[in-house]
């Protein structure tokens, strides 16, 4: 917006499907006074397309089944809880959309520029912060009704870590961002060493960069590729037996079946070393039950929905709904351990501080 707000730049997309072709209405430097109609008939059209997406027919494999495969977008501008001040209003005005991106981008430029050093510093030209497709959701959680994190069970645990100092902790490190120190790499979190990304799940959430995933399926078994920590999770369609209790993995034991045209993916057998919900520091993922859903809903969006149930952590069921938009391109390598260089240097640069006695 200018600063006189007697123009507003903005862009307005929409996706319509008739007969597979989509279309778009750009609109750029518009007068204020035109925003109000501009904003209303853009929530029509999204009502339209609504409508229209209600009759869609997804593709087909060879196999018969809804085609979900390709490369996905998982970005989101959208918050994870809803703000406090909206109650269990799910939906924002275009005009109030508008307002809270430029709030948020100008908060996160005035924090980069307040890490001059360069540790912590990204601008938003290194985040991937929006999303392809356009969401006026006020919560990516959709239940609870009030779009927020329910209360803590009695005696959940809580997991610590984040981007700030190192704080004290016991080696080795189980939570996904942040050390205790930089003795070893052991003092290092989850996603630093490789093991763990901040993104990738299950289930995946939007996060600052790499939110794509990829689909492969087959007649028998969907293989889930996330971009980040390269991790492929190969999920079998059949009946057969689950992993013994005793057995437990970092991304779970995963397995599906199709439910009409979407798959549903159930996983247990967690290993108990990550929160049970990445964006909430709390549990430790072991009793965890997580349902994923894939539903293809027009020829470049699948509705990712996931709920977890974890009565140890949560007093209630968490349900998210991410919509995935299609990317015509491939994955990327993410070569974690390849390209860990920052771990080295890390490391090096300590022993060089000790060196110098500081």
């Amino acid at each position: 917006m200018s600063a006189s707000g007697a123009e507003n730049k903005i862009m307005l997309m929409y996706r319509l499907q008739t007969d597979e072709v989509y279309r778009s209405i750009i609109v750029e430097t518009v007068p204020s006074s035109a925003l109000s109609c501009i904003a209303t008939c853009f929530l029509f059209i999204i009502a339209a397309t609504a409508f229209a997406q209600s009759d869609y027919v997804p593709p087909r494999t060879e196999y018969g089944h809804s085609d979900l495969q390709g490369v996905w977008n998982f970005a989101s501008h959208t918050p994870v809880q809803r703000a406090q001040r909206y109650g269990n209003r799910e939906f924002l005005t275009a005009k109030e959309d508008e307002e809270n991106r430029l709030q948020s981008i100008t908060a996160f430029e005035a924090r980069a520029e307040s890490h001059f050093d360069g540790v912590g510093g990204y601008n938003s030209f290194w985040y991937e912060r929006a999303s392809i497709g356009y969401d006026l959701r006020t919560s990516l959680i959709t239940y609870p009704a009030n779009g927020r994190i329910p209360a803590l069970a009695e005696g959940a645990t809580m997991q610590s870590g984040g981007l700030s100092a190192d704080i004290p902790g016991e080696r080795p490190v189980r939570f996904v961002v942040g050390g205790i120190s930089k003795d070893g790499p052991e003092d290092r979190g989850l996603s630093e060493r490789c093991i763990v990304g901040f993104n990738a799940g299950p289930p995946f959430m939007p996060s600052s960069y790499n939110n794509n995933v990829q689909i492969i399926q087959h007649r028998d078994h969907v293989v889930i590729v996330t971009e980040m920590i390269h991790d492929a999770r190969i999920v079998p369609l059949n009946a057969g037996p689950k992993l013994h209790d005793d057995i437990r993995l970092w991304s779970g034991d995963s397995r599906g079946h199709w439910d009409g045209d979407t798959l549903v993916v159930e996983t247990r057998n967690f290993n108990g070393l990550t929160q049970s919900f990445t964006t909430s520091p709390n549990g430790d993922s072991y009793d965890k039950l997580l349902t994923e859903r894939f539903t293809r809903v027009d020829i470049e969006t699948v509705e990712y929905e996931f709920t977890i149930d974890d009565p140890s952590t949560f007093s209630d069921k968490i349900t998210v709904m991410v919509p995935m938009t299609k990317v015509d391109g491939l994955l990327y390598e993410y070569a974690c351990h390849e390209g860990n260089y920052g771990m080295t240097n890390m490391l090096r640069g300590a022993r060089l501080q000790e060196s110098m006695g500081k």
